[in-house]
């Protein structure tokens, strides 16, 4: 090999490596050059008044994240989905135990939240708990860097974290708050509850009554936030959420095929094959919620209103399978006085 082609193969080398380790840690100079994050840009300083060179520079310091791209990835092959290794994750006794903590320090904040939004202490208390363990894991991402990268990095969701993207850096502005300090999960979700910056700028209060709505820093406010968000999205006070259900023959399959909005009526469901034990109306609008566990059978809830609620906050019936169990787990530990 000549000279002159060992020097371009070690040039095309450095340039190789370069380039990995851009693309591996992240870089400044990256997205500000890019043709969709400068119309991004220009649709903020058109559309809300951000100074065009400001936005410039805090995109020239936001960093790529192929980590996130990972945790956001769903597997090429997909992983079947068992409830009670789902179940296993959240009902843990130390997750009981922190929550009935929770409950005794947060008890005026509860009891409050309770009064204004109709959603029963054990509720909020076990979505705080599947979230972050009572505010311990809140995630380490700087949210700047989770939401450039999804919404200009992951075309499958780029649409939804670009409307993301723009709360989030008018939720900064509006509270005044260091667009770049600001750390959460990997999908950009914030603080004590894991309110996603949308959520945050709609649904978060002051519950405390100092002036902000601080989702990061304060428990009261994070417990009347998600109490807002529930009666928000439909939470019907003193109303059932779901009863454990029996099934037999086949016509039962109907139900599940309808999916988990309330399609049907309670007094409907012995039509299909299906009991449950728990009293409704008969005209209450419900679903039949199927969890699975592999080389198991099925477990089945009746699912009404405030059911389907629970999963605007996660859309999973797993999901509010688990705060509904993580709740009435704490609420059984909790101490009667």
């Amino acid at each position: 090999m000549s000279r002159r082609a060992r020097c371009l193969t070690c040039a095309l080398l450095a340039l190789a490596l370069f380039s990995s380790a851009c693309f591996a840690g992240g870089t400044r100079a990256r997205y500000p050059e890019r043709k969709d994050v400068r119309q991004f840009i220009a649709q903020m300083v058109e559309k809300h008044g951000f100074a065009r060179q400001e936005l410039r520079t805090l995109f020239g310091h936001a960093r790529f994240q192929p980590s996130v791209i990972a945790a956001i990835t769903p597997p090429t092959e997909p992983r079947v989905k068992s409830w009670q290794a789902y179940r296993a994750l959240f009902l843990t006794p130390e997750r009981i135990e922190a929550g009935v903590a929770f409950r005794e320090e947060q008890g005026e904040a509860l009891a409050r939240a309770t009064a204004l939004y109709g959603v029963p202490e054990e509720i909020i208390v076990a979505i705080i708990g599947v979230e972050t363990v009572y505010g311990r894991n809140t995630g380490n991402y700087r949210v700047i860097d989770a939401l450039t990268t999804l919404a200009f990095d992951y075309p499958p969701r780029a649409e939804f974290f670009r409307s993301e993207l723009e709360n989030y850096l008018l939720f900064a502005r509006d509270a005044g708050i260091d667009t770049l300090a600001l750390r959460g999960s990997y999908a950009g979700a914030i603080g004590i509850p894991q309110f996603m910056p949308g959520s945050y700028r709609r649904y978060a209060v002051d519950l405390d009554g100092d002036g902000k709505e601080d989702l990061s820093g304060s428990f009261a406010d994070a417990i009347g936030s998600v109490a807002n968000f529930l009666k928000a999205h439909g939470w019907e006070a003193g109303q059932p959420v779901a009863y454990p259900a029996q099934v037999q023959g086949e016509k039962y399959r109907e139900l599940i095929d309808v999916g988990i909005r309330p399609g049907y009526r309670y007094g409907e469901l012995a039509n299909f094959g299906v009991s449950a034990t728990g009293e409704a109306k008969p005209d209450a609008a419900c679903a039949l919620i199927e969890l699975t566990t592999p080389d198991e059978p099925s477990e089945y809830l009746v699912g009404f209103t405030n059911f389907y609620v629970l999963t605007r906050y996660n859309r999973s019936s797993m999901y509010a399978t688990a705060v509904l169990d993580l709740a009435q787990a704490v609420k059984s530990a909790y101490p009667t006085k």
